[in-house]
């Protein structure tokens, strides 16, 4: 029986990349640090300017997806939990110093999308040390047929190899939703630090709903959480408070879902008052209004209610 392939194999450059066997026990593993991921990922956004732009236009990344081996996924997340959203913050931080300065200099930037999206995945045949970048313009906008840019670092070498690979080798990736970050673009290029301000309102989290009526086929209605504590309903709803996400069809029930941020442990909630709703492929028990019962919501979770509108949750 055929031993089973390699993503590099597949790609033929097992060569290229991995070291022998014996090769791998003489060298001592690398663990990377959170400087060296901060430059990388700084690298590849100036090599997306470098590639992307063209005349006057500033032309950018928008998605980032950076990958390890397993081991270093699991020390980033767990051992160094948290620091992985300190590194995106201040990359996001410096991405607007360099746009900013080509503003300055009489450079045309304009994004070709309203978000940033950070993603940390991992794969087995990536050994300790490896770092790996795929780019997007638009995220998750990129066709099935359609390949992808792939930067990878070989341990032994150090140096950058960049290659076409097509979306069906990416199967082997693993992606995780506590891996999962966005933020939204800020157009005067300031970027936000975050803490208290007194004239700006902290956005918890960001909704995202398709609806089955023609009229809005192909559409995203979108609600931005700004209250630590929300109303989902449905069409039927007739107050108009900033805190009421009005889903506006007759499947959803009015008042469907209630969600709350919890500030003491970072973590959101659900009560669901509607007839049915299926959180992450299980049922919601309905709770009264009077007397909800809270359900942990994690981010990144998709919701269905009444078995027709689906919901997603995304972390701001």
């Amino acid at each position: 029986m055929d031993s089973k392939t390699t993503i590099w194999q597949r790609m033929g450059i097992q060569d290229w990349f991995l070291t022998s066997e014996n090769s791998s026990k003489i060298k001592s593993q690398h663990h990377l640090t959170p400087d060296e991921v901060y430059n990388y990922v700084i690298d590849k956004f100036n090599d997306s300017i470098r590639e992307l732009s063209f005349a006057d236009r500033i032309v950018f990344y928008h998605e980032y997806i950076i990958s390890f081996n397993p081991e270093d996924y699991q020390e980033f997340m767990h051992n160094k939990q948290g620091i992985f959203g300190l590194i995106v913050n201040e990359t996001v931080k410096k991405f607007y110093e360099l746009l900013k300065q080509y503003r300055l200099s009489g450079k045309t930037v304009v994004p070709s999308s309203s978000k940033w999206v950070f993603r940390l995945v991992s794969h087995p045949d990536y050994a300790s040390g490896d770092i790996g970048f795929i780019g997007k313009l638009l995220p998750g906008s990129t066709k099935k047929e359609e390949n992808l840019r792939v930067t990878f670092i070989p341990r032994q070498t150090g140096i950058a190899q960049t290659f076409d690979v097509s979306q069906e080798l990416l199967k082997g990736f693993n992606y995780y939703s506590e891996g999962y970050y966005e933020l939204p673009y800020i157009e005067d290029l300031e970027y936000e630090e975050e803490g208290p301000a007194d004239n700006r309102k902290k956005i918890f989290a960001r909704f995202e709903t398709i609806l089955p009526e023609k009229q809005f086929a192909g559409k995203k209605v979108e609600y931005i959480m700004k209250d630590s504590e929300i109303i989902v309903s449905g069409g039927d709803e007739t107050r108009e408070d900033p805190n009421i996400f009005k889903i506006p069809t007759e499947w959803v029930n009015s008042p469907h879902l209630q969600i709350r941020y919890n500030k003491s442990d970072g973590k959101f909630y659900l009560a669901s008052y509607g007839e049915r709703t299926i959180l992450n492929e299980h049922q919601v028990p309905k709770s009264d209004v009077n007397s909800p019962s809270w359900l942990e919501l994690p981010v990144n979770s998709k919701i269905l209610l009444n078995g027709i509108v689906g919901v997603n949750l995304f972390k701001s």
